[in-house]
């Protein structure tokens, strides 16, 4: 692994230093994020609620408020149809939980994914339909895509609002109501990312805005801010950036997600150990609550976490709760036996190609994108991995920063059935025959995009600190939290580190040490997957390490993570 030291202008680290009387360490941080105005520095570090904008400001946001008031006050019937992810499964928890404050009881409906595919298919729909036309239906994390399906809905006279934030490949549905900020309001930054659960939060924040304007009572009684605990869960799942609008939600979010009262949530915190009351951090739900969401529509139904998150009788979420960790362990045991496979045909490839196509006619579709993130992680490379589904072959694809997916899918479409999602992420679906074509124009596609150089893959120093700086840099860093997207945690540097005592192995393929401060003084050190790479004891190592905070029975404590470690003196 390359180590580079993050390039900054002294002149700027110095500015934000003196403007904003912060620590230089922190204020270099600030110039890697891209801050060179000290207000756009301290809006990122203080986000407050208040700084959300006007909804209304959202491209086509009101005609869908209106519309859904209308149908709220003719009494009409409404269907949501929502996505199997967390983002789709929270969006639609909250939509419902609005509507349900009203006295409505709209329907709903997630795609079956191992039957139905992703989003607005025909064999979905024909499910959703069975009971009998709505007034008007709203999906929500899909449809933007779906031109034949929505023009099929409006010829049966069923109108359609599509809240979504995937990119468009071609045209977008006509006659219809589509709030998509990456396709209408590209220029405005503060909530050009959000993703569907953010955008259904500005929804009903038009909606209540709306109705109080109308003088109703009740609007005025509901708090938005105690569904932000769902916001703050679908946001940090779905891997969009955590800055501007998003960066407030998650921030606020996290907080009400702590003291959350949500039965459903409350019991899937039993399941994975978390303690209610305690910080809940991004790790929280990237791995823990956020993977037995998904293991739900991955394997099975995405409609039990909805009507876990939804209800209101304790023993039954606590049932469902421990249904949703009894599919996560079976997808646990599928990925495993997966990425060995995955290695294997890694291991048997000729050549290095820059960007993997993987097959294998018994992969579980359900499982195929977490492997592709996994072998993406591990080598650097964007990766597609595909499973066998009838005729097809689907799957799921992740890449790295610098490699749109969809730009990339875009030049070799010809030899696609299906396919769409975001840069960093995609779903695809092609012909068994066409593979072998595909895998070789994604690999000249990458090098295209990278010049023919495929990247190593290396680590940014944030900032060199020395072992006895360590306890005030945690304090230090803390304006900076929530991390995720566009907001990396910082890796610090320690140079010249000798271990008193060999690391400890743990798990599978973990292992722990303490890392001394001073002679009477130590804090843990975990090191994630790096079992196969253990530091040596008695000679004199650099780290590079992410400073946190860990809570574990009810206490809360400091602990570093090791991202990698290099003899002293090899850079």
């Amino acid at each position: 692994m390359v180590w580079r030291e993050a390039e900054v202008s002294d002149e700027l680290v110095k500015r934000l230093t003196r403007k904003l009387s912060i620590d230089a360490v922190l204020a270099s941080h600030l110039v890697q994020l891209g801050f060179s105005e000290p207000d756009e520095a301290f809006a990122f570090l203080h986000p407050r609620l208040r700084g959300l904008d006007d909804p209304f400001e959202i491209t086509h946001l009101e005609p869908a408020v209106r519309r859904l008031n209308r149908a709220m006050a003719e009494g009409q019937e409404i269907l949501i149809f929502g996505d199997y992810d967390v983002d789709g499964v929270t969006s639609t928890v909250l939509l419902v939980s609005i509507l349900k404050r009203y006295g409505i009881y709209p329907r709903y409906i997630v795609p079956r994914r191992l039957e139905e595919g992703y989003g607005l298919t025909q064999a979905a729909l024909d499910r959703a339909l069975e009971k009998g036309l709505p007034g008007l239906l709203i999906a929500l994390d899909c449809g933007t895509n779906s031109v034949a399906e929505v023009k099929a809905l409006r010829e049966r006279g069923i109108d359609v609002i599509i809240i979504d934030h995937h990119r468009a490949r071609e045209g977008i549905p006509p006659d219809c109501i589509l709030v998509n900020p990456h396709i209408f309001d590209q220029d405005r930054q503060s909530w050009r990312s959000l993703c569907t659960v953010g955008l259904v939060f500005k929804l009903v924040h038009g909606l209540l805005k709306m109705l109080r304007q109308a003088g109703d009572e009740l609007a005025f009684k509901i708090q938005l801010k105690d569904y932000l605990d769902l916001v703050a869960l679908g946001t940090i799942a779905d891997l969009v950036p955590l800055q501007h609008e998003n960066r407030i939600l998650a921030k606020a979010g996290l907080l009400r997600l702590a003291k959350t009262r949500r039965p459903g949530l409350t019991a899937l915190f039993g399941v994975c150990g978390i303690h209610l009351g305690n910080e809940i951090t991004p790790f929280d739900i990237s791995f823990k609550l956020g993977p037995r969401i998904n293991a739900s529509g991955r394997l099975s139904d995405a409609v039990l976490p909805i009507e876990m998150l939804l209800g209101k009788d304790w023993r039954l979420c606590h049932e469902q709760a421990r249904h949703l960790n009894q599919l996560n362990s079976e997808r646990q045991k599928l990925d495993r036996d997966m990425f060995e496979d995955a290695e294997k045909i890694i291991g048997r490839q000729t050549h290095e190609p820059a960007g993997f196509v993987l097959f294998e006619a018994s992969w579980h579709p359900g499982v195929v994108g977490i492997v592709a993130s996994r072998i993406t992680q591990k080598y650097n490379r964007p990766c597609i991995v595909l499973g066998k589904e009838s005729d097809l072959a689907r799957g799921s694809g992740r890449s790295i920063a610098g490699v749109n997916l969809v730009e990339i899918l875009k030049s070799s479409s010809e030899l696609l059935d299906s396919w769409g999602g975001h840069p960093m992420a995609v779903g695809v679906s092609l012909k068994v025959e066409n593979i072998e074509p595909f895998q070789e124009a994604f690999h000249q596609a990458i090098l295209g995009r990278l010049k023919g150089d495929i990247p190593k893959k290396e680590i940014v120093i944030s900032n060199w600190i020395s072992r006895t700086s360590i306890p005030s840099a945690f304090e230090l860093i803390d304006p900076l939290y929530p991390f995720g997207q566009n907001n990396p945690e910082p890796i610090f540097g320690i140079r010249s580190t000798i271990l008193a005592h060999p690391p400890e192995l743990f798990g599978h393929d973990h292992f722990r040490f303490k890392l001394e401060v001073d002679e009477t003084n130590a804090i843990p050190c975990v090191a994630w997957k790096l079992a196969d790479h253990l530091p040596p004891t008695q000679h004199s190592i650099d780290l590079a390490v992410k400073l946190g905070w860990n809570n574990w029975n009810g206490r809360k404590y400091q602990q570093a993570t090791l991202v990698d470690w290099r003899r002293s003196n090899s850079n």
